[in-house]
């Protein structure tokens, strides 16, 4: 019996850090460069199962190098990967990230990440967890259609559901989520991702009006902290004091945090302060999963 299963998306991030900008035409040299593990969902899947949690990961990846190499990661975390799919048509997914002076930009080429179906998460392997996790559910375009579909049939066999949205390309900032929330019982947005899905500034504001559908609601703010809304309170918790080397990941660690105090039956304050610990823990470390790799 595992204590989550963790459906989304895995894939590579390029992390590169120049004091050049990027321009057309010229090539500058960076100051560091770092291949490692990406993707919300794996990154959260990865971490939680350092922090002793049993995690199944349901996810589709290329039959390429970089497929080798995400999967090398997980299972060298404990990850199982029973449920997951290779595709023969398109490549892993892979993020380069720019950094320069503490400002970065991001281009994606989704690849096997988007693939994911309702169908890759069947009753069976359902059964086998206590607890159902979807990360950057916007990126997921094969499977909107039937989430909130697979998301009560989860609810139906006894298990509880989180969910995290992360940024939408598409600037639709729908894709059948609001019918999602109403059968979580975790979302995991952090602040501008509240502010669009809600059109409210004011994170309070925004974080009330998300709980408004899902049970708990969890905004992560970075440095500020975090803000917990359920049942009509509102509770503020926060950031943890570190050195901040690299914030990738800090939020899927944030949740893998969360997750592995929840899945424990710990009230909503021991979760998040728990997160807080993880995502302190994750920005000490370049990539969203080296603080947690065994040493």
């Amino acid at each position: 019996m595992f204590d989550c299963l963790v459906a989304g998306e895995a894939n590579v991030d390029l992390l590169m850090e120049s004091a050049a900008p990027l321009e057309v035409g010229r090539e500058h040299l960076a100051e560091s460069c770092h291949l490692v593990l990406g993707g919300s969902s794996a990154v959260t899947a990865h971490n939680l199962a350092r922090l002793g949690a049993k995690v199944s990961f349901v996810c589709v990846l290329g039959t390429d190098l970089l497929g080798r190499f995400v999967e090398e990661r997980l299972r060298e975390a404990g990850v199982d990967l029973g449920g997951m799919r290779r595709s023969r048509t398109a490549n892993t997914g892979i993020t380069m990230w720019h950094s320069r002076n503490r400002q970065r930009a991001g281009l994606t080429y989704p690849g096997a990440l988007a693939l994911l179906r309702a169908g890759d998460v069947p009753e069976a392997r359902l059964k086998t967890a206590r607890h159902l996790h979807v990360g950057h559910y916007f990126l997921l375009t094969n499977l909107h259609r039937q989430a909130p579909a697979l998301f009560r049939k989860a609810r139906r066999l006894g298990l509880t559901t989180s969910v995290d949205c992360n940024d939408d390309p598409s600037g639709k900032w729908d894709s059948r989520l609001w019918e999602v929330l109403q059968h979580t019982d975790v979302f995991f947005p952090n602040e501008r991702e509240a502010a669009a899905l809600t059109g409210e500034k004011n994170p309070e504001r925004a974080a009330r009006e998300l709980a408004r559908l899902a049970r708990v609601v969890a905004v992560k703010r970075g440095a500020k902290g975090a803000l917990i809304a359920s049942g009509g309170k509102l509770l503020r918790v926060p950031a943890v004091k570190t050195n901040v080397v690299d914030t990738t990941g800090a939020g899927d660690s944030f949740n893998a945090g969360f997750l592995s105090r929840f899945l424990r039956g710990a009230g909503l304050e021991d979760c998040a302060r728990a997160g807080a610990r993880a995502a302190a823990r994750s920005v000490r470390r370049v990539g969203g999963t080296a603080a947690f790799e065994a040493r």
